[in-house]
């Protein structure tokens, strides 16, 4: 008998042989010239008029979920990805190699404690044989990950008992409607969108039916998780990237031999988890740029999941105070918008938000970093035992170092980008590709000593709030914060306000809710509209609205932000001070209509790289006039990236838009595959 296999890697379908019957979606291992690779069983077919090789292995009686083997399909046709690169997102790593089921057994789990499941907006914190459960354990398949490993967590049973306030009732009746339908849940910050979730994923369990819950980042959600694990124990499986190829294997496993209904939680990838009886699925902060994916096979996890949801009949929920435009656009127009914009909690209150000037020296009288009221506020937080955070986009001491005497960059060798100085270890590091390398005593091209760095970022406001409050307990919190110094290994102390003074970047910015937490100081709050991205206004209003919203949950009487600016009057700061997603949403839709970008026109992004700028130049201008003949096209004129010189050569893109993506898809099927071509671009950096 004969089979098309879609095998692992660049590749397509091919025939093997096999004499066996065997079941489309099953995982076989096949050779591919010299090597043995996993592959998914598509359809039994004639004998071709070819010689063919043969199946070596079938590794899983029980095939894949339908529904997975249609989505490498679509995969395939509408991100123009090659079949076999689909189906490395659902096969895990090593998935040919036998694995011992061993699990080691840790204290730290989740109890059964009689205590209250929820409170507020969320539940209460696990408990472990009477403390908080530590935060760096997740729930993995009812277990508690930690450090790689597996340990056994109670069972718990879906229940009945979730309060909702007369709000969120009002709104899963509006999600509830038309199941099987995608529905945005327009929840404002503290509104209590989690207890919603759960809700909906314990009718699902009820109902026989699984659950998946995309969250953009594991390490930022740690609340959810523990939510979820306290709810549903042993019904969750959690995965993320601290898991081993093994642990991930057998996780892939579990899942796919299940007999009961589960809930499976984590980033982008958990979309692909060989789930059965799929009934549900919830996309938290359906706005993040991490749902979609920047490397081969580049997709959107919001359209794969809205896919997924069509072909199984499930639900799916996405949820955000601060939607994408594209996405409230499409939801507006399906009459899909189920808004929930009352805070859960009673005590909640609206911030106070002050606008500062940077531009006004009088306010910053004190520190060229930090205004007077600012200081003012955070002063009477240490002495009220109340907690501030400080917000900045830029990690690093300062992001740009020059020499004064012939004007020189120091750039990154690999990314020709400006180096960022860390002041706490006197070295330059390049946030794009690692490089790190200590400050030259000169410049290296003129050989002169007065090297200067401009800018600031989290490391120098941490040292300079250091020297302002010596007395008090800061912590910063980025991506340069090394492992077990993170917001996850901290958790208690920073939600028991132990810490008076947080600062740091997006980190702090996503879904957390902290007591403690009076004011909010946002640096430099303009800081990312200057950017060459059409995308640039809607980042820039989410990630100040997000972080406005981390404040006046109704944990204590006050709540005040203090945002800091360049440009007072621009509308995106005055739509974000206000937390008024509705006009900045107006606003933006009417710019993007006029200058023809989603959701308005179909995006395609196409970029040359190779070593000679002469000739990049050359071939990009060539592939412009050529695309500019096809008058269904809008054409921009080539630029260069926004990284635009590596150590692979010089880059320069072409932008095309269309009124259908069919078109695109006809033009790009046909450009040079050594182009790299990215289709519906979230970003044009």
């Amino acid at each position: 008998m004969f089979y098309e296999v879609i095998p692992e890697g660049k590749l397509e379908t091919l025939t093997y042989d096999l004499n066996d019957i065997l079941s489309p979606g099953q995982i076989v291992l096949v050779p591919v010239g010299r090597r043995n690779v996993a592959g998914v069983v598509v359809k039994k077919v004639a004998q071709p008029d070819f010689k063919t090789k043969s199946i070596l292995k079938v590794l899983y009686t029980k095939p894949l979920p339908g529904h997975l083997l249609k989505t490498i399909n679509f995969i395939h046709e509408y991100y123009l990805t090659p079949s076999g690169q689909a189906v490395s997102l659902i096969l895990p790593r090593g998935v040919e190699k036998k694995r011992r089921k061993t699990e080691q057994m840790f204290g730290d789990v989740y109890s059964d404690s009689s205590e209250p499941i929820l409170s507020g907006t969320g539940v209460a914190p696990a408990r472990c044989h009477g403390r908080s459960a530590p935060s760096s354990s997740v729930v993995t398949s009812g277990r508690s990950l930690k450090k790689g490993s597996l340990a056994i967590a109670i069972k718990a049973e879906p229940s009945s008992n979730i309060p909702l306030n007369p709000a969120q009732k009002m709104a899963l009746e509006g999600l509830q409607e038309g199941l099987g339908a995608t529905k945005l849940l327009f929840g404002v910050t503290g509104s209590g969108k989690t207890n919603i979730y759960l809700k909906m994923a314990n009718n699902a369990l009820l109902e026989q039916k699984s659950v998946i819950v995309l969250v953009p980042e594991i390490g930022l959600n740690g609340q959810l998780v523990r939510i979820f694990g306290k709810m549903f124990g042993e019904k969750v499986i959690v995965m993320h990237s601290g898991l081993t190829e093994a642990e991930r294997h057998l996780l892939f496993e579990k899942i796919l031999m299940a007999k009961e209904p589960l809930i499976v939680l984590g980033p982008r990838s958990a979309l692909f988890a060989p789930i059965a009886d799929l009934g549900l699925i919830i996309i938290d902060e359906e706005h993040e740029g991490a749902y979609f994916q920047e490397n081969a096979p580049k997709y959107s996890a919001i359209r794969v999941a809205s896919f997924i949801a069509k072909v199984t009949g499930a639900s799916l929920i996405l949820g955000s105070a601060t939607p994408s435009v594209e996405d409230y656009y499409i939801a507006m127009r399906q009459k899909a918008v189920i808004p929930l914009t009352k805070k859960a909690k009673t005590t909640a209150i609206k911030p106070e938000v002050q606008i500062i000037d940077f531009k006004d020296r009088g306010e910053f009288s004190k520190n060229k970093y930090f205004s007077n009221s600012l200081l003012g506020a955070i002063s009477e937080n240490i002495k009220n035992k109340k907690q501030t955070l400080i917000f900045h986009n830029r990690r690093g001491s300062s992001p740009l170092t020059i020499c004064e005497d012939c004007g020189e960059e120091i750039l990154c060798p690999n990314c020709f980008l400006p180096l960022t100085l860390h002041a706490d270890e006197y070295a330059l590091h390049c946030h794009t590709c690692g490089f790190h390398t200590k400050v030259p005593t000169g410049c290296p091209k003129c050989g002169m000593p007065g090297l200067i760095h401009k800018g600031f970022g989290t490391k120098l406001l941490e040292t300079e709030l250091k020297k302002l409050f010596p007395a008090a307990i800061i912590k910063r919190f980025d991506a340069d914060n090394k492992k077990g110094e993170g917001l996850e290994a901290v958790y208690a102390e920073v939600q028991s306000g132990e810490i008076d003074i947080l600062v740091g970047t997006q980190v702090l910015a996503k879904g957390l809710d902290l007591p403690k937490l009076a004011t909010i100081g946002i640096v430099q709050a303009d800081a990312g509209l200057s950017l060459p991205d059409y995308a640039a206004d809607e980042r820039t209003f989410q990630l100040i609205t997000q972080v406005i919203g981390r404040v006046g949950r109704g944990h204590v009487d006050t709540a005040e932000v203090f945002i800091q600016t360049y440009q007072p009057e621009h509308p995106v700061i005055k739509y974000a001070s206000n937390e008024d997603y509705v006009g900045f949403y107006n606003s933006l839709i009417r710019k993007r209509r006029r200058a023809g970008f989603p959701p308005f026109k179909f995006m395609a992004k196409i970029e040359i790289t190779l070593k000679t700028e002469s000739i990049v130049l050359r071939k990009v201008q060539e592939l412009a006039r050529k695309l500019s003949a096809d008058k269904r096209l809008v054409v921009s004129p080539p630029q260069p990236a926004f990284h635009e010189r590596t150590t692979k050569g010089f880059t320069w893109q072409i932008l095309l838009r269309a009124s259908s993506r069919k078109i695109l898809l006809e033009v790009c099927s046909s450009l040079d595959q050594n182009y790299k071509i990215t289709l519906d671009p979230p970003s044009l950096l």
